[in-house]
């Protein structure tokens, strides 16, 4: 498997080329070697002269040379940011879909801004799943902490209970376990799964789902995974976070999306990596947005990126020297 990276470069009215500018500085020169950026040069020339830089050496440029890009201003998005956001995700897909790019880090984009130029997916996720022909994915949260897959994701809260099914909790325990043991090096992942309701629904006095869904779920991904895997749960969620904290947990897989990401951005929020799982080819991102109201004002951290650059980095070797589980 080809262990080069791609980097899509993201809105470029937001902070997108100021990170990827700063996180590129911040490498060492074998990952410079490794990667390529899907974007326009001038844009990211621009970001990196703010910071009195130039190119780092090993850095590979896809440039896209529109001629509208050097008219592209930081916190002013336009249909010329938005179309061209678009043009760098479609270019650094047919790379990869063309072999030329193992892992891919996206820097933010603006959803609202796409869809303006005929981006007709929710995000990033329902992208690379329909464009790179992955039936099944799932977003997982990585920092230097916590680990966490999530079951359900942006669902609203009154909806959970109807959207968890035993199949769902299934694959999405099997997906956190085999990525951990082909991306991670885990040998045998201890996968803690948070239940839905206080205590765990203490035996039913607090709600069902567990007993109806959850334990399941559990079951059948025990039964598919065997002895390679020790599956722990449904795990009592206001202990499961700080348990997995303490190292008792690899990956914790959670119902919902806040349950997830709370403890998640308190514990990990600088370092937090948002990693899709279930596709052909490695796929990281910052744990934030296009931040409009600073973006060019060198005020945005380039902490998240960089670690999605370094997950990067490390899952695509580890994918392309070992073997899928």
């Amino acid at each position: 498997m080809v262990t080069r990276i791609g980097i899509s470069l993201g809105d470029p009215a937001g902070v997108g080329p100021e990170i990827v500018a700063g996180a590129l500085l911040a490498a060492d020169a074998e990952t410079c070697a490794r990667v390529v950026v899907f974007g326009d040069r001038v844009l990211l020339e621009r970001a990196l002269s703010h910071r009195g830089a130039t190119l780092p050496p090993g850095v590979d440029v896809d440039d896209r040379g529109a001629a509208e890009a050097a008219a592209i201003c930081p916190g002013a998005p336009s249909e010329a940011s938005g179309r061209a956001q678009v043009d760098y995700l479609e270019a650094a897909v047919a790379a990869a879909r063309a072999g030329r790019i193992g892992g891919l880090v996206t820097a933010p984009i603006s959803k609202s801004w796409a869809a303006r130029a005929g981006f007709r997916f929710p995000g990033h996720t329902e992208y690379l799943a329909d464009r790179l022909g992955a039936p099944d994915v799932a977003m997982m949260f990585a920092g230097p902490g916590l680990r966490v897959v999530l079951v359900t994701v942006h669902v609203a809260l009154a909806e959970v209970s109807a959207r968890l099914t035993a199949d769902l909790v299934d694959r999405r325990v099997q997906m956190a376990a085999r990525t951990l043991m082909r991306d991670f090096g885990v040998t045998r992942p201890r996968v803690g799964v948070v239940g839905l309701n206080p205590h765990a629904g203490e035996g039913g006095m607090f709600g069902g789902e567990e007993a109806a869904v959850i334990v399941p779920g559990i079951d059948a991904a025990r039964r598919a995974l065997g002895d390679a895997v020790d599956i722990r749960g449904p795990l009592v969620p206001d202990a499961a976070f700080r348990a997995a904290l303490a190292g008792d947990h690899d990956v914790l897989v959670a119902m919902y999306h806040d349950q997830a990401l709370i403890p998640v951005k308190l514990i990990d929020f600088e370092e937090a990596v948002n990693v899709t799982l279930g596709l052909p080819i490695v796929r990281t991102s910052p744990d934030h947005g296009t931040a409009y109201d600073i973006a060019g004002s060198g005020r945005a951290r380039v902490g998240s990126f960089s670690a999605a650059l370094r997950l990067a980095c490390e899952l695509t070797y580890r994918r392309a020297i070992g073997r899928a589980y």
